[in-house]
């Protein structure tokens, strides 16, 4: 019987580590190609794992609580009929000739219970426990089958109760297993890494009455993922307000009927949406994104929006968005928007955006300063729109409907001057749009 693999994917653009939220299957259970497996968390989405192949269940290698990086293995699957789709018949008959004969031949090199749990340690595990010189053969582990997860050594550190590895115990075998184990995630798993040595979990004093909530997988992965953005990228703001009088009376002019027709409401939202995708198409620098030793400059124009539940912010795309009316993209945002909070977000409407727009006006703020929805360049803030007295042009004092846009930065990427511009021209359009030069169809 052949063994394959089953490995974390990537369930969105930047994504590089879910957690196991929930295990939908047990060890012997038969599953079907494409049944779903587990249940995984990340900063972006909510997904279930399916399955690669039709077969046993024959370990799990991941604790529900458990966070892998990208590609690491989660579980095992026993593959009926003894060769797995992708490998042929005889190389598997072959493996498990070899295997047996291997076997047979050296009987004592059974491995130690040990060295057996020591295969079970994740490679975060790993890291945490050599960062505190935690002796993880001294540990009880909570998650399945005993194995230790991240959480029980996290407990362990803030109760200070740690038992520490003896250096001089472990043989130069041990210590070589351990610093491999350790290296070969490194690259996926840096900024995770990062986060817990940047931010070490805090020693909190608890008083009477005080409420611990503890903190969800989709809330560590939007921690860990703001953390890299600041982290990594030097953010820069700027903002300009716009006299939006004329869109407001446009809008509020359409409102119902549009309602009427078309079934869901036309939004103020949805003209800025559409106003930041024909400026994208004019500074095209905007729609750009780092890569170490380049800058690359993307060709589609897909405006990520974030939408926020009770206790998580999910960052849905409206692709295409500069080749869609004010309508269309309307109908997206509420479509996108009804998906989140019934949470059935797939992982695909969470792929690549290439350029933020975030509503912070709806909650009532005039002027915020976003961060950038990594590896993206930039994120505009569209803010409340607030009556206020305004000097016109003739030197009068008018009431007009005034919103401030916020533009936070990739200083790497982008400078001031095509930024200026780009907000400049953002105003420009949505200064200019009304009853007699804008059509939302």
């Amino acid at each position: 019987m052949a063994i394959e693999q089953i490995k974390m994917p990537q369930l969105g653009e930047s994504v590089t580590e879910g957690t196991i939220s929930k295990w939908l299957v047990s060890v012997g259970d038969k599953v079907n190609k494409y049944d779903p497996l587990a249940e995984v968390m990340t900063d972006k989405v909510n997904a279930e794992v399916p399955s690669s192949f039709s077969g046993t269940i024959k370990e799990l290698i991941a604790g529900e609580g458990d966070t892998l990086a990208v590609g690491e293995i989660i579980c095992t699957i026993e593959i009926e009929g003894g060769a797995s789709e992708e490998a042929p018949a005889a190389d598997a008959a072959s493996s498990d000739s070899a295997s047996a004969s291997n076997a047979s031949a050296t009987p004592a090199q059974t491995p130690s219970a040990d060295e057996a749990s020591k295969a079970r340690y994740s490679p975060a595990v790993l890291k945490l426990a050599q960062e505190n010189n935690i002796d993880l053969s001294l540990v009880k582990g909570s998650g399945a089958g005993g194995r230790i997860t991240r959480k029980d050594l996290k407990q362990m550190i803030e109760s200070g109760n740690i038992p520490q590895a003896s250096v001089q115990t472990k043989t130069p075998k041990e210590a070589a297993k351990i610093e491999t184990t350790l290296a070969q995630p490194a690259a996926q798993t840096q900024p995770a890494a990062q986060a817990q040595t940047i931010a070490p979990a805090p020693s909190v004093p608890v008083s009477a009455g005080d409420i611990e909530i503890p903190v969800t997988g989709v809330r560590k992965a939007i921690a860990a993922n703001m953390l890299r953005s600041k982290h990594e990228a030097p953010h820069a703001w700027t903002m300009v307000e716009v006299d939006v009088t004329n869109l407001v009376e446009y809008r509020n002019g359409l409102k119902d009927d549009f309602k009427k027709k078309e079934g869901f409401n036309l939004t103020f939202f949805a003209f800025f949406v559409k106003a930041v995708a024909q400026a994208l198409k004019e500074f095209p620098q905007i729609n750009s994104m780092w890569a170490g030793d380049k800058i690359i400059q993307k060709k589609d124009i897909n405006i990520s929006i974030a939408v926020a539940t009770d206790d998580a912010l999910f960052v849905p795309v409206i692709k295409n968005a500069d080749e869609k009316t004010i309508k269309g993209i309307g109908r997206e945002i509420n479509e996108l928007a009804q998906k989140v909070r019934a949470g059935k977000l797939r992982s695909e409407d969470m792929q690549g955006g290439t350029f933020t727009v975030n509503n912070t006006g709806s909650f009532g703020s005039v002027q915020s300063m976003g961060i950038i929805n990594y590896p993206q360049a930039a994120i505009l803030q569209v803010e409340s729109i607030v009556k206020r007295p305004v000097v016109m042009n003739n030197g009068m004092i008018a009431v007009r409907d005034m919103v401030n846009l916020c533009l936070s930065l990739d200083h790497r990427v982008l400078d001031g001057l095509v930024c200026g511009r780009f907000l400049a021209r953002v105003k420009e359009i949505l200064e200019n749009t009304s009853k007699e030069t804008t059509s939302i169809y």
